[in-house]
């Protein structure tokens, strides 16, 4: 049934009730079969289940595989489990907690700032009027209710007392709305113009009434929106995307290198020896372990997640909570950033910005006396957001109402209601009375018969009325809600206080001009998202002149660019939108399910798209969105349930301060990888060319490092580095460039190239180390080979700090990074110099001048990336 198309009468009646509301009985009996009146708590994963969840990385399942191998291998051979094996699962578990732990403390976060509206209802049972938890109202039961309370569940109108209610949270609309109980007639009316209803989400903001409830629970507005937010499933973001990538590429690799490594170690020791036999297939079978533990980056996935929690903590700390750990770096790459208007880019809060008037004090005392707003001691303002906002106008004039109040008491009024669209009160002021009238310019311009100048009180002319409606349109043009002001005097009080018989002969005073103002800092937002190729788009429920107006002012409506309402957007097929998206930087008077199209719209266009807002009718579509930011202050506990990033303190500039820090991140995830990746090539050459050209010398079974070494550089020496380079700073220019496509293989843009020549150049100075140790013993030759590798991997780091610019002209400081070298410096002498470590990982003492040899081999590393990024970065200024 559409309770706004039938008249009161009939609504009562298709729910079985009555004016006098249901019985404590009939209540009761309705409660247990409709349920209570809330929405369904989003189901949460259990703490197994999400610990289980941290498993599903391709990365993790990769590392775990490793450990089984190592884990068969390790009892074949020695009948007990290697320490690699430790080593690895240590590795997965510690990922795996510290996500979960990040998890958690993101919803704790979030239900520390959820805070329960409507808690309690007064409502009508048998004809009394008795207060009961908003949670047991059912349909049929009719509530009270006034201004400043919470609707707590959809409702038909009964009777209404110049109502306002605020719907912002569920139309996007910023003023409130007129409410009145006349039937409504058509088809399907938009959920805004339905005058007659009220819906749970809304408040009220001026007036009384009483209503009949008609939906409670899900089966309300609100109850819909959040089972439309249900059905919508969660994407991976780009990251995830990426990495998943490079699971399956080193997955392939490694079973590919790892078979071929077996292979030719066998044909080797059938060449040798003319048959297989099995300690020499075991040792064979450990070479190619060897290569799978030097393929795999055991540490990339920990140094993901260490890197995503720090920049969650650095985005803590500029007022955003990070509910995925993903959705730091997954901003780094937006593209497009659908906001809301209404709490979003503007403050929700009214304000007078313009004033017309030869007697501004005069203006002030009129706009804030006729009106219902109060003024309280500390300078705050209670009341309807209109009259607030003429009452908070006065306070900055100087003028504090509570005080006039007491000089010029109102002794009588004329409320407002729509068809007069104004209202009138009169005071006590010096020895007679005055009466003040507001309300639309047009309706208070035509009672006046005489307006006030700086010369005093004259008729007012044509002339006049041409000059105040030219600037009533100018202001209206500015989407400025206008009002005008008006007065009379008189010397006794009237017995008649109708407005027929007080809105006559009046004095025109002037006008004053409200919107609701854009914060403050969103202008230079918008203005950095334009530098870094970010294109904003507004979406409201406002209407089209307000919208473009707020969107003119902050530079989101470009040239050439169009505003379309939801009305409009209807006629449009999804074809049709799906072309032509790129033309809308505004979008006036939408619905949620608007709201969803053109998020999807954006994303069929492969770009990359956020969506915030703090209102339930932008729930869907923040969850349909790439990215979904949900503000933490106006936020309802709906959008934050289901948004990835929620704003503490509702301040759009802190999204731009997440993207910065998204391109850090992924910048600094980009540098680990190139890192790590070009040590682990390193390594799995370093094992291919040694088998293939010294396996010979040993039957087949020659190896340059065993699965230690290699453990020991990629959770050692490479870990701690490539964990430090997680904290390096943004990089300057960030904000700059364009964001890259979420398409973007991780490997573009050089890095792959890149680290297939530095993995090769560190192979080649392993190599060349093992070659001159091995002249003293094959011992040696690991040991020189071990340093030299070590070493070239902790300066390597250094170079990583910056993919293309010298690391001699960074401006910041990295203490992290370079105590990290230190402490895998710290590390690993003691395996080199302690005989009882050496003895564990197969080294050898060696002489100083080897050590010098070893260690000095791996400045080339150093030097050498130099001189590559300084002839890179001239051929593309040539370019």
């Amino acid at each position: 049934m559409k309770h706004y198309l039938e008249t009161a009468d009939a609504v009562l009646t298709e729910l079985h009730t009555s004016e006098a509301g249901l019985t404590a009985s009939e209540a009761a009996d309705r409660l247990v079969k409709q349920g209570p009146n809330r929405l369904d708590d989003p189901p949460k994963p259990t703490l197994l289940a999400r610990f289980l969840e941290q498993f599903r990385n391709p990365m993790i399942l990769v590392l775990l595989a490793a450990a089984v191998i190592s884990g068969i291998t390790g009892v074949i051979e020695d009948g007990r489990l290697d320490a690699d094996v430790f080593i690895i699962l240590f590795v997965v578990l510690a990922n795996a907690v510290l996500g979960v732990y990040q998890e958690n403390k993101a919803e704790a976060a979030i239900e520390a700032l959820q805070a329960m509206s409507a808690s309690h209802s007064r409502v009508k049972r048998s004809g009394e009027v008795i207060v009961v938890p908003s949670a047991e109202l059912v349909p049929g039961d009719v509530i009270e209710l006034e201004a400043g309370d919470n609707v707590p569940a959809d409702c038909r109108l009964l009777t209404a007392a110049a109502l306002k209610a605020e719907e912002s949270a569920l139309t996007g609309e910023s003023v409130p709305v007129d409410k009145d109980t006349a039937q409504l007639s058509g088809g399907e009316i938009p959920l805004g113009d339905r005058r007659n209803m009220l819906y749970m989400g809304s408040s009220i903001a001026y007036g009384r009434a009483e209503a009949v409830v008609t939906a409670t629970g899900m089966q309300t507005e609100m109850g819909k929106i959040a089972g439309a937010i249900a059905n919508a499933e969660d994407d991976e973001t780009p990251l995830q995307k990426s990495l998943s990538q490079l699971s399956k590429i080193l997955s392939v690799a490694v079973l590919v290198i790892c078979v071929l490594i077996l292979g030719i170690s066998v044909l080797q020791m059938i060449s040798a020896q003319g048959r297989i036999t099995m300690p020499g297939f075991l040792s064979s079978f450990m070479i190619a372990v060897s290569l799978a533990v030097a393929a795999i980056p055991e540490g990339l996935a920990a140094v993901v997640t260490v890197v995503l929690s720090i920049g969650v903590t650095n985005m803590s700390k500029r007022g955003a909570i990070i509910r995925r750990l993903t959705a730091v770096e997954a901003l780094g790459c937006a593209q497009v950033i659908c906001s809301d208007k209404t709490g979003t880019l503007t403050q929700n809060k009214m304000t007078v910005v313009q004033e017309r008037t030869d007697a501004p004090a005069l203006l002030a005392e009129a706009m804030a006396l006729c009106c219902d707003a109060a003024l309280n001691t500390d300078g705050s303002v209670t009341g309807e957001p209109t009259e607030a906002a003429l009452v908070a106008y006065a306070y900055k004039n100087g003028l504090k109402k509570y005080e006039r109040e007491e000089t010029m008491p109102r002794v009588a009024e004329a409320p407002f209601d729509s068809l007069r669209k104004m209202m009138s009160t009169v005071h006590k002021k010096d020895g007679g009375y005055v009466q003040y009238t507001k309300g639309a310019p047009d309706e208070v311009l035509r009672r006046c018969t005489q307006i006030l100048t700086e010369n005093g009180v004259r008729e007012i002319t044509t002339a006049d009325k041409e000059i105040i409606l030219t600037q009533n349109k100018e202001m209206a043009d500015q989407a400025l809600r206008v009002l005008m002001a008006a007065y009379r005097t008189m010397d006794s009080l009237p017995e008649d206080t109708s407005p027929a018989a007080l809105e006559h002969d009046l004095i025109y005073i002037g006008m004053t001009g409200m919107i609701d103002p854009v914060r403050p800092e969103v202008k230079d937002a918008i203005g950095l998202c334009r530098t870094a190729g970010i294109r904003p788009v507004m979406i409201t429920g406002d209407h089209r002149d307000t919208a473009v107006a707020i969107a003119k002012e902050l530079g989101i409506l470009g040239e050439g660019q169009k505003a379309l309402t939801g009305a409009e957007l209807n006629e449009i097929s999804d074809e049709e939108f799906d072309a032509h998206v790129a033309d809308y930087s505004v979008y006036a008077r939408v619905q949620p399910e608007h709201k969803v199209r053109i998020v999807n719209a954006w994303r069929k266009q492969n770009m990359t798209t956020a969506m915030t807002g703090d209102g339930v009718n932008d729930a869907p579509s923040i969850k349909s969105a790439d990215i979904g930011v949900g503000m933490g202050i106006t936020g309802t506990d709906v959008t934050k349930n289901v948004a990835d990033m929620v704003l503490t303190d509702d301040n759009f500039a802190t999204i731009v301060g997440a993207v910065e820090e998204g391109r850090r991140i992924y910048d600094n995830i980009r540098k680990a990888i190139q890192f790590l990746l070009s040590s682990n090539l390193s390594e799995v050459l370093c094992i291919f060319i040694a088998t293939l050209g010294l396996g010979s010398l040993t039957n087949g079974a020659f190896r340059i490092f065993s699965p230690v070494h290699l453990l020991w550089i990629n959770l050692i020496t490479d870990c701690f580095p490539a964990a430090a380079l997680g904290m390096e700073k943004a990089e300057d220019g960030i904000m700059k460039r364009k964001p890259r496509s979420s398409s973007a293989h991780i490997f573009s843009d050089g890095l792959g190239i890149n680290l297939l020549w530095q993995g090769m150049l560190i192979t080649a100075l392993t190599l060349i180390s093992y070659v001159i140790g091995a002249k003293t013993s094959p011992e040696a030759g690991t040991t020189m080979a071990f340093i030299t590798l070590s070493c070239c991997e902790m300066l390597h780091s250094w170079n990583m700090r910056s993919l293309k610019g010298s690391v001699f002209t960074i401006k910041h400081r990295n203490p992290a990074l370079l105590g990290s070298i230190m402490l895998s410096v710290a590390l690993t002498l003691p395996v080199l110099l302690i005989p009882a470590l050496r003895n564990i990982f197969s080294l050898v003492p060696l002489t100083v001048s080897e050590y010098l040899t070893a260690a000095g081999l791996s400045v080339l590393i150093l030097i050498t990336v130099e001189i590559v990024k300084a002839i890179t970065r001239t051929a593309n200024k040539q370019a």
